[in-house]
């Protein structure tokens, strides 16, 4: 039995919903497969300049009628943008959930880009940037992209450069949006106590008359990688470091053990190898972070953390080494039993918050066509064995494989 259910509109956009009958909140939200990978050099920034500029007027509401919407009623309004979506969402009580729904079409569809409010939101996403810079975590990652998929759209920053932001036009945004959108890479995704019926007739009743558009977009996939060491002085006090490379993308079947290997290497758990190393046994880091993040066509390996500079090399080093012994020595059965326990368990927490679900849905049905249920993922877990983990291992986790990107106090 399905744990969501789905209909796809005349124009190609799919409503996903999933009832869950005891709770009062609706979460709800449009996500289109669009991002900063879609854009070209000079649009650097584009999309995430939309996705602010959705909230700034409508063919039939000014900004201030929007922020007002859905907060004079406790509800939340809000939206992101990645390297491969542009999301806007709301979470509100159930008996508005209509109101939610219609606002969202309203702002994803019918926003207008008023000249002055383009002028006016340029400087905030200006100082947006400026913030970013002063936070040098923040900033490592976005420089740690760059140096990764150099010369590629993935490694460009969301929020574009001071140069890009301060080029942008009403034009450049309606042409932006008319080269890639594509009404068959929109989701509609939602979770409240209403039946699928009710669901499906509501979100027609805003999204049916959006104009079916198929794009001619093709995503070109990173070229070929060459590890690159980079190191970097900034007006700060402590080390910031990553290192990483190119990993397996959505659709590799080694994608779910290489996240299950990245998981117990350096994932959330206090005692992932890295955590139990480095902060644990040595003290050398406050907190240090492995994450995988796979692409439609690609994927990425980053390892962060900071840490007194005389020691980035002593860090880096215990690094490698929780690395290497993931490469020589297989999983014991204790070993790999307890890692897709922690896995599980973290993954069933996650799914507990319904808004995150409710997110989770719409980029699945975009990536994968489907939503994968918890105990279809529970199986393909239990499938995986050490051997198949430790040649993941072999494979992936290599010291001349890995960039280095390290932010350096001023001398």
């Amino acid at each position: 039995m399905e744990d969501y259910e789905l209909h796809t509109l005349p124009n190609g956009i799919r409503i996903v919903h999933k009832q869950i009958l005891h709770t009062q909140i609706a979460h709800c939200g449009i996500m289109l497969d669009i991002g900063s990978r879609d854009e070209t050099p000079e649009q650097q920034g584009l999309a995430h300049f939309w996705e602010h500029m959705a909230f700034k007027g409508t063919e039939k509401r000014r900004s201030h009628h929007i922020i007002n919407r859905l907060e004079n009623v406790g509800g939340e309004l809000n939206a992101y943008t990645t390297k491969e979506k542009v999301c806007f969402h709301a979470s509100v009580l159930g008996l508005h959930f209509e109101k939610a729904t219609e606002l969202l079409a309203d702002i994803a569809f019918h926003s207008v880009f008023p000249e002055k409010q383009i002028e006016r939101e340029r400087g905030v996403i200006l100082e947006e940037m400026a913030m970013y810079y002063d936070s040098p975590e923040d900033a490592l990652q976005d420089d740690f992209d760059q140096l990764v998929f150099q010369n590629h759209a993935l490694g460009s920053n969301i929020l574009g450069t001071p140069d890009t932001v301060n080029s942008f036009t009403r034009d450049a945004l309606q042409g932006f949006i008319a080269d890639n959108f594509d009404t068959e890479r929109i989701v509609f995704a939602s979770v409240s106590n209403d039946p699928f019926t009710k669901v499906v007739r509501m979100a027609s009743k805003y999204l049916a008359d959006v104009p079916h558009r198929k794009t001619t977009r093709q995503r070109q996939p990173p070229g070929s990688y060459t590890p690159q060491r980079q190191t970097v002085e900034r007006p700060i006090t402590q080390a910031q470091c990553a290192l990483g490379r190119p990993a397996f993308s959505l659709s590799d079947p080694k994608r779910l053990p290489f996240f299950m290997l990245v998981n117990l290497l350096g994932g959330p758990g206090m005692n992932s190898r890295l955590n139990m190393n480095l902060r644990e046994k040595f003290g050398l880091v406050y907190s240090i972070d492995a994450s995988f993040t796979p692409y439609i066509d690609t994927g990425f390996l980053g390892i962060y953390f900071g840490t007194d500079p005389k020691k980035v090399d002593r860090a880096h080093a215990l690094i490698l080494k929780e690395m290497q012994q993931l490469r020589d020595k297989p999983l014991t059965t204790l070993q790999l039993h307890q890692t897709k326990e922690q896995l599980m368990g973290q993954l069933a927490m996650a799914e507990e918050s319904n808004q995150s679900f409710m997110l989770m849905m719409a980029k699945s049905i975009l990536d994968i066509g489907r939503v994968e249920s918890l105990p279809d993922i529970f199986a393909e877990i239990k499938a995986v064995t050490a051997d198949e983990l430790q040649a993941i291992a072999q494979e992936t986790l290599l010291p001349e494989q890995m960039s280095y990107l390290t932010f350096m106090p001023e001398k």
